[in-house]
């Protein structure tokens, strides 16, 4: 049976929303016959009929305005003659109309610095007096708010409008509100500080982009008689500090005042607020949702007497829910943590965060949930509280995105190691990639998210995640072509200069997300941003001495190096800053100029493959006896050049040796940072020392990867051992920088790996080893699912694949047999043959 599976629209398969002129689409295909492919496609906007033989960046041409709903139907016929359809509809928001409401705030109100503010309740109450047909309202702030419409939530969405580059971009909502009004209505806005003017940042900075919290927001009410009628923010709207929010904050929680309601709240009049400067206004699409119903799976008395401890069993980022039996001013605390030391909850990887919600009750039945604060923890305490009179679940949350990936095998601990990878990082895409969801940070470092990029696009579409992080990025670029270390910059004061790794997110996430979906128009938005970056680089290594190849050393102005390195101190990590800087370099150069060559820019694309070269020329000369020998030797001086395809001939035999010789050395343990862990095993694996790369991965005694797994981590963890360090902080226990290795259980155990954008053409090559009997791993590609699963039975070796309809794979057995295919399912055998 042929028909088209799904389909998206600007990225967004659940209620589209776009102020795109020209919306793109996308659809993927089921086909029942092998060797299937589109022919071509009718795409009908009611307006106007396009046909196509793409099935991805299809730009929609069909007089869109703004507010409106459209239908699109889609008609795809294979190359078989069979025909499928579907209907598919969006709407668009403003479309840059402009606003006509005011911001509103409380002119009179000012809170201490490194704290946040009191949230603020915003009201209008209107009356509608004839039938009514559709209503719409339009919301943002400068912070984050809550809506409510008679009592009633407005939509489901967390944190609204959105963590962005604020001075640059604002995000704003869409919100159908038809069924949520009567006659007489009473419209709400919960508005707390956020990101904008609230506590942010490792030094607890406020006021970062405003010196108090601002709401702005539109209503728009058609009636069925054909007229219309607006309601904006302005000086009838009416302003109260005295709502139930009494406290919101991202590190330390909230505090929620149930019995608030039943007291008379004391209203007057909102002020206007002139905020001093003029971002882009546009539409929000990949919101934070409640995604995962989180139940307890242990509860017991803590330690110290005066707390319950309740176990999800799962570290995550979310809130509680709690169901209660309360009495009017009984207060509930509930503190989160992500571990235990004695009984009691061990709140050191926090550091000032105090991650606390306190509720105050009124009298009888209630529920509480916060809803202006997330937190980061498997375990929580209650305190205020009978255990007999609470019902405890939780809810994670994470931005709105499609689970596309998955991987397992014979190894049970590999497959915690890949649950644990996937949870790290919904815990760390909260509207923005965090480096971890717990203590007082939770910002979006451009390093971390740089060697994660590849493992989180094969298992989430991140499309529109990204696209949104990019466009900041793209805003934040300094002058002279550097980026801010953490993106939005957002109260952070170190200068925005190039650095390695960091600086080349521009690159390595925009590649990541091109391999995965395969939309051309992001390398195209992104380009220039990258060859800016490229141009500080090569600024910055000239600097490093005279001569042909000292011009191509990058180690001037910053370098992280070898970070978080299990060896050594931060001192001894960025001493190897100018080893791991030039082979990055070089790397961004050989992948721009594939970018290059992908848009067309055949000069570009031959002047940045020839500075490659010489780069990593240069590599050789200055950090090698030309051998292949590092003249100061440590794992990932070798990991990088040889993961990057930086080396030459038998050079490359002996790098590869010497990386092998090392790893020996340390017992079979790695002893790379952030910058080689992603890498290590494909240096090893790829280049004749597969039995070391599985060494590696099942490591299970520390520093590795399932190490952490038997000492109970249920995420990738930001070092490899629990550890108090001097300073007597811990560690996170939720990062997903390691978790990197992700990349390698797919690209190399499954082996599926993508040749082309978006999976068009792909390889299926698996690297057997480790003992392991089975491997599966799939991705759900913008064609349809790819999937790659093995097995080995009485030393035969059994491959099974599925090429999704319009794509063609490159299947290599074990023994080097190959095939080329089109789209179906198909199953191969051969003698068992293990590399070495």
């Amino acid at each position: 049976m042929f028909e088209i599976d799904k389909a998206a629209i600007d990225n967004v398969f659940r209620d589209p929303v776009t102020d795109n002129k020209f919306p793109i689409l996308r659809f993927s295909l089921k086909d029942d016959r092998s060797g299937a492919t589109l022919k071509q496609a009718t795409i009908d906007t009611g307006t106007k009929k396009q046909i196509v033989a793409e099935q991805t960046g299809i730009a929609l041409d069909g007089d869109f305005t703004p507010l409106g709903h459209y239908d699109v139907d889609i008609v795809a016929e294979d190359n078989f003659g069979q025909i499928a359809k579907k209907h598919v509809s969006f709407r668009t928001g403003r479309m840059g109309m402009p606003w006509e409401g005011k911001w509103l705030t409380d002119p009179d109100y000012a809170f201490a610095p490194k704290t946040s503010p009191v949230p603020f309740v915003f009201r209008r109450v209107f009356k509608i007096g004839k039938p009514l047909k559709k209503a719409m309202v339009t919301a943002t702030a400068l912070g984050i708010y809550l809506l409510k419409i008679n009592g009633n939530r407005v939509g489901s969405d967390y944190f609204t409008p959105g963590f962005t580059s604020y001075k640059h971009t604002l995000q704003y909502n869409l919100y159908d509100i038809t069924d949520l009004l009567e006659e007489r209505n009473e419209i709400v806005a919960i508005v707390g500080g956020g990101w904008a003017a609230g506590r942010f940042t490792y030094s607890s900075k406020s006021h970062i982009t405003c010196d108090r919290q601002a709401f702005l927001a539109e209503i728009f009410l058609q009636y069925t008689d054909g007229t219309a009628e607006k309601i904006v923010t302005d000086e009838s709207w009416q302003l109260s500090r005295g709502g139930e929010y009494r406290f919101a904050d991202f590190y330390d929680g909230e505090i929620y005042d149930g019995a608030a309601k039943d007291r008379k709240t004391v209203w007057r009049k909102a002020g206007i607020y002139k905020i001093g400067f003029s971002p882009r206004l546009t539409i929000c699409n990949c919101p934070v949702r409640a995604h995962e119903n989180m139940m307890v799976k242990e509860s017991f008395q803590a330690a110290n007497g005066k707390e319950h401890i309740y176990d999800f069993g799962q570290n995550f980022a979310g809130v509680v829910k709690l169901k209660i039996k309360g009495r009017k001013g009984q207060k509930i605390v509930v503190r989160h943590a992500e571990i235990l030391t004695s009984g009691d909850l061990n709140v050191k990887s926090l550091r000032t965060a105090k991650a606390t919600a306190v509720y105050i009750c009124r009298d009888g039945e209630q529920e509480y949930s916060p809803t202006m604060t997330y937190m980061g923890f498997r375990y929580i305490s209650i305190s205020g509280i009978s255990p007999d009179d609470i019902e405890v679940s939780a809810v994670a949350l994470y931005s709105d995105m499609e689970e596309t990936g998955g991987f397992e095998c014979s190894e049970s601990l590999l497959n915690k190691l890949q649950s644990n990878i996937a949870w790290s990082a919904k815990s760390n895409f909260v509207d923005i990639p965090t480096d971890c969801p717990q203590r007082d940070e939770r910002m979006g470092w451009t390093g971390d998210i740089s060697v994660f990029a590849r493992t989180a696009c094969f298992n989430f579409d991140v499309s529109a995640f990204a696209e949104k992080w990019l466009r900041d990025l793209r805003s934040e670029q300094g002058k002279g072509g550097g980026f801010p270390l953490v993106v939005p910059k957002q109260g952070i004061a170190a200068p925005t200069v190039a650095t390695a790794c960091w600086g080349d997110c521009s690159i390595l996430v925009t590649w990541a997300e091109y391999l995965a979906r395969g939309d051309k128009s992001l390398l195209e938005h992104m380009y220039p941003a990258m060859q800016k970056f490229l141009k500080a680089v090569a600024f910055w290594a000239r600097l490093s001495g005279p001569g042909k190849y000292r011009k191509h050393i990058w180690k001037w102005l910053f370098q992280f190096g070898d970070w978080c390195a299990p060896e050594g101190n931060i001192g001894d990590w960025m001493k190897r800053g100018r080893w791991i800087a030039t082979a990055y370099y070089a790397n961004s150069c050989a992948i721009v100029s594939r970018i290059a060559s992908l848009l067309g820019k055949k000069e570009d694309a031959q002047r940045y493959a020839v500075l490659s070269s010489e780069i990593a020329e240069a590599y050789r000369k200055v950090f090698t006896d030309e051998k292949g020998n590092l003249k100061n030797e440590f794992q990932t001086g070798y990991v990088l050049p040889l993961a990057f395809g930086m080396t030459k001939g038998e050079e490359t035999a002996i790098m590869a040796r010497n990386l092998n010789r090392l790893v020996e050395q340390k017992n079979w343990h790695l002893t790379t940072g952030f910058t080689g862990t992603p890498y290590i095993l494909f240096a090893l694996a790829d280049n004749g020392y597969t039995d070391t790369a599985y060494r590696l991965l099942l490591q299970e005694s520390a520093p590795s990867w399932l190490h952490c797994i038997k000492s109970g981590a249920t995420t990738t963890w930001e070092e490899w051992t629990i550890d108090d360090r001097k300073e007597g902080n811990i560690p996170s226990f939720n990062h997903y920088a390691y978790g990197a290795v992700g990349d390698f259980l797919y690209r190399r155990v499954a082996g599926i790996e993508p040749i082309e954008g978006g999976y068009k053409r792909f390889a299926v090559k698996p690297v057997l080893g480790g003992g392991l009997t089975y491997a599966r791993a799939f991705i759900v590609t913008p064609f349809g699912k790819a999937e790659s699963a093995w097995q080995i039975h009485d030393g035969i070796f059994k491959l099974t694949v599925c090429v999704p309809v319009s794509c063609e794979c490159e299947i290599t057995l074990p023994n080097g047999e190959k095939h080329v295919v089109a789209s179906g399912l198909y199953e191969y055998e051969c003698k068992e043959e293990v590399s070495k």
